[in-house]
């Protein structure tokens, strides 16, 4: 069985490396606008859960459902930023990296991972675990988890396909 191979080849000339580029066209692809919400709504529950562990603690030790929603959002975010980072600084990454097993893996987990933090807190939200102001912001940040957990499935279902080559 025979099949053809097309090679593209592109060559960058680059005449002063004192600059740093960012591949800004990434941002106006899908999978670039998706980090890029992921980012911003995984920072303001980030800021949120954490200013109400802070100022409002409901014991000396938080509790277990806002405790590990709130680690799930740092580490989410922190490697949603790697991500869209690198994306951003290299003009190659983005193309390559779609292409691997990594997106997959990353994206489901983070989807699996955030949506149980953000129904283990909505679920001690409704059961009236926490007082008024509490329960606001926590309700708040958990339909904003379930929102960015949604983000993470379609980001995996994009990946998905791009790693199949669909």
């Amino acid at each position: 069985m025979s099949h053809s191979v097309v090679i593209t080849r592109t060559t960058t000339t680059t005449t002063s490396t004192s600059h740093l580029m960012l591949n800004t066209g990434y941002l106006r692809t899908t999978p670039g606008l998706l980090k890029l919400a992921q980012l911003v709504i995984g920072a303001v529950n980030v800021g949120l859960v954490a200013y109400y562990i802070r100022h409002y603690p409901t014991s000396t030790l938080p509790a277990s459902s806002e405790f590990f929603f709130l680690l799930m959002a740092v580490a989410f975010l922190i490697g949603t930023f790697c991500l869209l980072a690198s994306c951003l600084v290299s003009l190659s990454t983005g193309g390559i990296i779609s292409k691997t097993i990594y997106e997959l893996v990353y994206h489901t987990i983070a989807f699996l991972l955030y949506l149980v933090a953000s129904i283990m807190l909505l679920v001690d939200v409704t059961n009236g675990r926490y007082y008024h102001k509490l329960k606001d912001a926590y309700m708040a940040a958990s339909i904003l988890g379930l929102i960015v957990s949604a983000l993470y499935l379609f980001s995996a279902l994009l990946a998905q396909r791009h790693y199949r080559g669909i």
